[in-house]
């Protein structure tokens, strides 16, 4: 009996410090890349239509074989424009919004995505009357229910659905853990744990949605794996 409690005991502080040893490393990479995508953007992200609005926006550009800095300049770009409600992207002309991805240099996709936003806040303002919270209770809160319904937007696939869950978090808390496939890939490059339960106990509810973001720049070559490691190993 002894060696079996022995064994368990041993088994126990290992476990302790792995989690422990985790903590680290998520902390480390919070410090490194403490900002989602939609704050990279200039977007204040809140529980209410025009930011709802503005992460839906981010999260069509983010969708295609782009860099995400470029998503991301492009994006800064049509907010600044006056571009942050569907009211506003639907009576920007075509023409309009292709300048304005354009000086983000959002140019191989330019004029498609100019095309998607006109017709993507029209099913916004028709279908939820401009107000995205709308689909959240529709949804019932489920993920599932709610990457479908994100999906009949334009240019909204289920990576681009994955990316406005992923951020959309920090506010909806209903849908919180959510760790899509990028964010499992960044945890695994960093030996951390591969899923959303595992990974939410490493860090607080407040800073789930950011270290989810920081895990896919590792999974996208943003941020070293190998640099946040040896970080966490000196500490």
């Amino acid at each position: 009996m002894s060696v079996g409690r022995g064994a368990a005991s041993r088994a126990r502080c290992g476990y302790i410090w792995a989690m422990g040893d985790d903590r680290t490393t998520a902390r480390v990479l919070l410090d490194r890349q403490g900002r989602t995508y939609a704050e990279e953007a200039g977007i204040t992200l809140a529980d209410r239509p025009a930011p709802l609005y503005q992460l839906l926006v981010l999260a069509t550009l983010l969708s295609t074989r782009i860099r995400a800095g470029v998503a991301v300049a492009a994006a800064r770009e049509l907010f600044a424009a006056g571009y942050r409600t569907p009211q506003a992207m639907e009576a920007a002309s075509w023409q309009d919004r292709v300048d304005a991805l354009g000086r983000g240099h959002y140019r191989r996709y330019d004029e498609r995505t100019a095309t998607m936003l006109g017709t993507g806040a029209r099913l916004c303002l028709e279908r939820w009357h401009g107000d995205l919270r709308r689909m959240h209770r529709d949804a019932g809160a489920e993920p599932t229910a709610l990457r479908r319904l994100l999906c009949e937007f334009p240019g909204i696939g289920p990576t681009g659905a994955d990316i406005f869950l992923r951020e959309a978090q920090t506010v909806w808390s209903d849908v919180r853990p959510y760790a899509d496939r990028r964010t499992l890939a960044g945890a695994k490059r960093l030996g951390l744990p591969a899923s959303p339960g595992g990974l939410a106990g490493l860090v607080g509810d407040a800073d789930f949605g950011r270290l989810a973001s920081a895990l896919v720049r590792v999974a996208l070559g943003e941020e070293s794996a190998g640099e946040v490691s040896r970080t966490a190993a000196s500490r």
